[in-house]
């Protein structure tokens, strides 16, 4: 499908932005003024148009309700230094999504679609783009099921929709993580690699009963023996080992980060050796006891890159050594 050169925007009567506190940004809390909307029926994509953000009618009987056809991406767009709005690698972030779209069934967007509905949207609430430093607007495109049946199917209607929300930079103090060797997120052959909604609803009851247990995040581990390092709750991770930068190789049950894609490049491109390859539990055990593993942190949208305190392996907290720096970041 070809998208004329404008997308047809609907403005809102009068913007929400002063009721913002912009000091005060809780993650994904405030909703810009506007959404893009695009319905695929009929076998094919209409063309998007921006609205107001709102409310919608939606049937009782929606498909993704009840089967969870669903999917969503996260990114940011923020200000540069010259004045620029920049989108962080949205080219990855769409092929990521045209990934987890095939994997639920669900029909592609086109780069074309995705691309200039950012820009639109985007270029439209630029004012909600935060100033100061570290904040992004934080980008969720998503789409779902929208066909009204009971019929356990492959809907005919879907709706994809981008939102967008300010958010502050990320203050995590450093994160303490428990390895999880019960519960399972995903296996190989699953869905892990797809941002599908059901990979967050099926996480949350182990991730909260961590909580409870004093820890931020979960460690993820392989579904057959839980040996081997996935990811955590909401980031690929990644540890410093006799000074290599060692991360989990990707597989079908874990994440294909744009951060970590990012961070490997970055860490090609200073030189340092890289290993994407089976992490085991035992070897970061044995790591973290005779101080070869000097780092370890997580990279994710929402945190960048998150340092790591602590990790809980078998019952017994272990400590990972303080990164220091002279000089800022």
């Amino acid at each position: 499908m070809t998208i004329t050169s404008t997308i047809p925007v609907e403005r809102i009567a009068k913007s929400r932005i002063s009721t913002i506190d912009f000091n005060n940004l809780e993650f994904g809390k405030y909703i810009s003024d506007h959404m893009v909307v695009a319905d695929f029926k009929d076998g094919k994509w209409h063309e998007p148009t921006i609205v107001p953000f709102g409310d919608m009618l939606m049937s009782p009987a929606m498909l993704s309700l009840h089967y969870g056809q669903a999917i969503f991406e996260g990114m940011k767009a923020f200000w540069t230094e010259s004045g620029d709005i920049n989108i962080f690698r949205p080219h990855k972030h769409h092929a990521r999504m045209n990934k987890s779209l095939d994997r639920m069934c669900m029909p592609q967007v086109s780069e074309e679609m995705f691309i200039q509905s950012l820009q639109t949207l985007i270029e439209l609430d630029k004012e909600w783009i935060p100033k100061s430093e570290g904040s992004s607007l934080y980008v969720r495109p998503f789409m779902f099921a929208f066909e009204s049946r009971l019929g356990v199917k492959v809907a005919d209607h879907f709706k994809f929709i981008i939102i967008t929300s300010p958010v502050a930079a990320y203050q995590a103090k450093p994160y303490r993580l428990k390895v999880e060797d019960q519960y399972v997120r995903t296996a190989e052959g699953g869905t892990g690699f797809a941002k599908c909604a059901g990979n967050y609803g099926g996480a949350f009851y182990p991730t909260q009963v961590a909580r409870e247990e004093g820890f931020d995040q979960i460690l993820w581990t392989d579904a057959k023996e839980h040996k081997y390092i996935d990811e955590v709750g909401m980031m690929n991770v990644m540890f410093v080992l006799n000074g290599k930068l060692v991360t989990p190789k990707l597989t079908t049950s874990i994440l294909d980060g744009v951060t970590r894609d990012s961070i490997l490049t970055l860490a090609k491109d200073m030189g340092m050796p890289i290993e994407e390859r089976k992490v085991s539990i035992d070897e970061i055990e044995m790591g973290i006891k005779n101080k070869t593993l000097t780092e370890a942190f997580g990279t994710g949208t929402a945190a960048v890159v998150a340092p790591i305190a602590v990790i809980r392996i078998k019952g017994q907290d272990m400590q990972i050594p303080e990164v220091k720096h002279s000089h800022g970041h």
